[in-house]
């Protein structure tokens, strides 16, 4: 016997929302929808409208019209609303993957793959605005997550120092890119060009601080930092190579022979 069967659950849990029909475990009904609808076109549609529209216009009647099907129709392949967006995650998790990176030294892979995320969420903003509701379960957040941990074989890491690193990059790739669709959200809402824009924080800043209460923010403003809008690719790039050169601190302290 298969030891997950459809619908089922595996050793005794049941199966989060979404993770039969992504690993394609549900039975599809005998009685079904007219041909030419499936899950992944419902998926696809869904994706489409958060693309263009953003995610809060991702609903089950929306979709819906977008497939040229009535909404029940729906309910045969997705549960809901909720069991959706977490397949429009999972597919888009697939271009979180990078050929190779487990091949490359850790630093190389682990760094290949977090350019690689950085850019699907650069190109898919929406997943930003999707919590987190919990650890890789889905086939390509599987996918992923398997990638990160090979990238990391031959370490020295024990296993749960492997999925630490994988949680840190990880959460470092979502802050920054969230971060930055934040600023540049508010950058556009201003309607100025980006260097404007900075610029004119630093003036607003420099009226509102006094040199004795706020020095470092004096000597920051000084230095004419927020002169310029610096390329997000290089605040990204700086950052990562100081969390790398963390792990690369640690993994050459263990690789030194202990005192006698």
């Amino acid at each position: 016997m298969d030891p997950v069967s459809p619908a089922g659950p595996v050793d005794g849990m049941s199966l989060p929302p979404g993770v039969e029909a992504a690993w394609g475990l549900r039975e599809r009904p005998h009685r079904g929808p007219k041909p030419g609808l499936s899950l992944p076109r419902i998926v696809e549609a869904g994706v489409q409208i958060a693309e263009s529209e953003g995610l809060a216009a991702v609903s089950m009647s929306r979709v819906a019209a977008e497939v040229g099907a009535a909404p029940m129709s729906l309910y045969r392949h997705v549960a809901s609303k909720d069991e959706l967006v977490a397949l429009m995650v999972d597919t888009v998790y697939g271009q979180f993957l990078a050929p190779g990176a487990a091949q490359e030294g850790w630093r190389e892979g682990l760094a290949e793959s977090a350019r690689v995320m950085r850019a699907a969420m650069y190109r898919h903003p929406w997943i930003l605005r999707v919590p987190i509701g919990g650890l890789p379960v889905r086939p390509n957040e599987v996918a992923w997550f398997e990638q990160a941990l090979a990238c990391l074989h031959g370490t020295g890491l024990t296993e749960d120092e492997k999925a630490s690193v994988v949680l840190l990059v990880s959460g470092y790739v979502r802050n920054e890119a969230s971060t930055n669709a934040d600023i540049v959200a508010a950058v556009q809402a201003s309607g100025m060009a980006p260097d404007e824009w900075m610029s004119g924080y630093g003036r607003l800043l420099a009226r509102l601080t006094d040199p004795e209460r706020f020095p470092a923010i004096t000597r920051f403003i000084a230095a004419g930092v927020f002169e310029r809008f610096d390329p997000p690719d290089r605040e990204f790039t700086f950052g990562l190579d100081r969390i790398l050169d963390g792990i690369g601190a640690l993994l050459t302290a263990r690789s030194r022979p202990e005192p006698e």
